[in-house]
């Protein structure tokens, strides 16, 4: 039986979870009622820092699976995206339109990257 490793753990989730070499991220947000922009780029830094926590980086990311709230921001989103991956990096992705926590996110992420 391998263990599991909880970091930032709270009542309902944890930030991380890591299991037999993979780290599962929750789903990260950034600052309400900012723009996609803006929401997609404190997305990826907190991404980045919760990876470093768990001993890895975004080079090692497997999948990420983004929401939208809406598909029109495909193209501003992915321009941040775009600009962020690691040449030759590019983890597998889903990207689909949903309704987020509130109306004020606009996106959120999920990743899981090897450690």
């Amino acid at each position: 039986m391998s263990d599991i490793t909880r970091i930032d753990t709270g009542t309902r989730m944890s930030q991380a979870v890591i299991h037999n070499g993979t780290v599962y991220l929750a789903g990260q947000v950034g600052e309400p009622g900012t723009s996609v922009t803006e929401q997609t780029k404190s997305i990826l830094g907190k991404i980045e820092a919760q990876l470093a926590a768990a001993g890895s980086d975004k080079t090692r990311i497997l999948q990420a699976i983004i929401w939208l709230a809406d598909m029109a921001d495909f193209a501003e989103m992915n321009a941040v995206w775009d600009a962020w991956v690691a040449p030759g990096h590019a983890p597998a992705r889903a990207c689909g339109e949903a309704k987020l926590a509130t109306p004020e996110y606009t996106v959120e992420i999920i990743v899981v990257a090897a450690q």
